[in-house]
């Protein structure tokens, strides 16, 4: 069956969950305002540019995770859904998605945004299977350490590659959507690569290899 895989910041929303979490932390006077906002800012500037080293920035982005007991979290997620992932989400995805579930084919998201954040939103969308970030958790506690591989430029190859070989699946007709020249290495492996809404150097890249280039912005 067909897979068609989607990024979710700046893809099938309209904005980044994964910065959008951290101003929302900001925002309720969960972590100290001015420090983190600078440093969530600093880091979501150097994912633009290419330049983000993605250890560096989960050990920044998954402390408020180990800091703070689980029922605090799910509360602040429920909360954080409803105040800024909802506002992000668009109907031209939804019908996006409605017509490659008319076409039978197996809808996946695959993004660097943590599963804490990004799961209900999945959820939310409708879509069953995920590949994120996996925050380390012993005990119902987060640790703020990653288990395994982020999936990050070629880290969501290689967990996609793991997804394959468990569901003994190829990627023979996948279609990939992504914004980001971050993903330039999964892109480039799928048969029907499409950039939507891309920023400028994936844009490029599109246009040059004949690449589909799409927005679901209007």
């Amino acid at each position: 069956m067909t897979l068609a895989i989607f990024d979710l910041d700046n893809t099938l929303l309209a904005g980044d969950s994964d910065h959008a979490w951290g101003e929302f932390l900001v925002e309720e006077g969960i972590v100290d305002a001015e420090e983190y906002r600078l440093a969530n800012d600093r880091f979501y500037q150097e994912y633009l540019n290419g330049e983000l080293d993605i250890l560096h920035y989960l050990g920044f982005a998954l402390q408020p995770l180990a800091s703070h007991n689980m029922e605090e979290l799910l509360a602040w997620r429920e909360a954080f859904m409803e105040k800024k992932v909802r506002p992000m989400m668009q109907a031209t995805a939804n019908t996006l998605l409605d017509s490659h579930r008319e076409q039978g084919h197996t809808l996946m998201i695959i993004t660097a945004t943590n599963r804490f954040v990004t799961e209900p939103i999945a959820e939310a969308l409708g879509i069953e299977h995920l590949i994120a970030t996996e925050p380390e958790l012993v005990n119902g506690r987060y640790t703020g350490e990653v288990a395994g591989t982020p999936s990050f430029q070629d880290g969501k190859v290689a967990r996609l590659d793991d997804w394959l070989s468990a569901h003994n699946r190829t990627l023979e007709g996948a279609w990939f959507y992504s914004d980001s020249h971050n993903d330039l290495p999964l892109l480039k492996k799928v048969d029907n690569p499409v950039a939507v809404d891309p920023d400028p150097t994936l844009e490029q890249f599109a246009r040059d290899n004949g690449w589909k280039v799409m927005s679901l912005r209007g």
